[in-house]
Order: structure tokens, then C-alpha cells, then sequence
């Protein structure tokens, strides 16, 4: 089947491919990596609707975090539920290609675990490190996690 092709100016100013194969929508965002290479970035648009109700439906932690996260304190952008391939990370920073992860206690459970892995595995392939804190630590202490992030921002900024 062929592949319609249609080219969108994203409201950030990124050029957006918009890709329609085998009824799936794609999108294929182009970023730009901190050493200034374009990183393409495909995600399933069946999963935006999922993505816009997790934001409405955040966690405690989430909405902990995201107090500090939106606030810049941390001197870069990051967005909530970012579709990523078949996949939505809790924040992500297109600047450091960073994507954040909270784990509850769901994420104990081996069959949990091992989608994570996979999960990571593929973000890991296309440049995208991860970062995971659990639920309790966002909660019960969210200085030694803003630490841990702005120490990692640090060390990526001054590359």
C-alpha cells in the first residue's frame, strides 16, 4: 500500500511529515539533538487521544513533578505524555532527549517490568535516554529528585 506524504509547520516550528500506511496515521517530527544533528521522531497517532487522557488522569507523582518540571526551573522545556513510536513517556525534553518515567507499584510486577524494558530498549535505539524514579520518591522526596535531574541537566548542557 502505498504511503501519502504531507508536510506540517508545527506550532514549535519543527517540521511535522504526516505519514498514512495501512490506516495507521504516523507522524514523524524532526528535532534537533544537542549536537545540532536532526533527530527523527515517529509516533502512533492512535496513541494522542490515550496521551491527552493520561494528562487529564496524571498520578500524584506526576502532578508533583510537573509542578517543577513546567516551572523551568530546570532551564529546559518538557512536555507531559509524549507519544513516542507505540509508546508514551511520562515527560519528555526534545532538547536532551530525555525522556522521564514514573513507576508505581504496577511497575513490580514482572510482566510490567519487562514491557518497561522494551519500552526503554526501543527509546534507548533511537538516542533517548531514560531517567525512572518510583511514585515514593517523587512523593516523599522531591529535592533528592530535582537533584538528580538537575545534575544530569548539567552534565548534558555542558557537553
Amino acid at each position: 500500500m502505498p504511503v501519502n506524504k504531507t508536510c506540517q509547520k508545527h506550532r514549535d516550528g519543527l517540521n511535522i511529515f504526516v505519514c498514512y500506511s495501512m490506516h495507521i496515521k504516523y507522524f514523524i517530527t524532526f528535532a534537533t539533538s544537542p549536537n545540532k544533528q536532526t533527530m527523527i521522531i515517529h509516533y502512533n497517532n492512535n496513541l494522542k487521544h490515550l496521551s491527552s487522557q493520561l494528562r487529564n488522569d496524571s498520578t500524584q507523582s506526576e502532578i508533583c513533578l510537573w509542578k517543577y518540571l513546567k516551572s523551568k526551573q530546570t532551564g529546559v522545556r518538557f512536555i507531559r505524555q509524549k507519544p513516542i513510536g507505540n509508546y508514551i513517556v511520562d515527560f519528555y525534553c526534545k532538547e536532551l532527549h530525555l525522556a522521564i518515567e514514573l513507576d508505581g507499584l504496577s511497575h513490580q510486577y514482572e510482566e510490567t517490568m519487562k514491557k518497561d524494558e522494551e519500552k526503554e530498549a526501543y527509546l534507548n535505539e533511537l538516542g533517548i535516554e531514560v531517567l525512572r524514579f518510583e511514585d515514593k520518591e517523587v512523593l516523599g522526596d522531591i529535592d533528592n529528585v530535582m537533584a538528580v535531574l538537575l545534575d544530569y541537566i548539567e552534565r548534558r548542557v555542558v557537553k
